[in-house]
């Protein structure tokens, strides 16, 4: 998930970065598998084997999200059909890698908020999602986690398990919307492409 969805105060913008900054968010943004590739409408599959290269995938995983600048990050985005996310919903949090996720439960309240997706550049849409939700999954040793969490984290975490089941955030909007969000990716793409 891309981390211009709700930046924290005093984040400064992608068009303000320094050159260094800038230079390592876009090496890491190259390895993001980019919208159109097949993997990223994929259903991952489960691990069974945790082990050092898993702790490595992780790691890996979350040293992209942050180069990346982005708050999420599901394996299928680098082209891993693993059922493994990485996110910090908040620049403070230690990462957290969550190994085949299961939402158990989620409020009936909904809240709809502005995401972007690292696979999806130039695009911000106004998604609708439980504002809470209840996750069992595994850490990267394999132990049994429970996730219990609301607002942004809430959101990441869900964000990054529909990737993991090849939903991305365009199949979650209005077909008109869905047509501005294709226009405004393209626009991106030919301005970065220039650049």
């Amino acid at each position: 998930m891309d981390a211009e969805v709700e930046p924290e105060e005093g984040a400064s913008t992608v068009a303000e970065l320094d050159p260094e900054t800038r230079a390592r968010r876009d090496t890491a943004l190259r390895h993001v598998r980019k919208f159109g590739d097949p993997v990223l409408r994929t259903t991952a599959l489960p691990v069974d084997r945790f082990d050092d290269a898993l702790a490595a995938e992780v790691e890996r995983m979350g040293e992209l999200m942050h180069d990346a600048l982005g708050i999420g990050l599901a394996a299928t985005q680098l082209g891993v059909l693993h059922r493994v996310l990485v996110y910090r919903a908040y620049s403070d949090d230690p990462l957290t890698a969550l190994v085949n996720p299961v939402i158990e439960w989620s409020a009936e309240e909904l809240e709809t908020l502005e995401e972007g997706c690292l696979s999806l550049p130039g695009v911000h849409v106004d998604v609708e999602r439980p504002s809470q939700v209840r996750v069992r999954a595994c850490d990267v040793e394999g132990k049994e986690i429970v996730v219990e969490a609301d607002g942004l984290e809430a959101r990441v975490i869900q964000h990054e398990i529909d990737h993991l089941d090849g939903i991305l955030i365009l199949d979650r909007i209005p077909r008109e919307l869905r047509k501005q969000a294709m226009r405004a990716m393209r626009e991106a793409v030919t301005a970065a492409s220039a650049a």
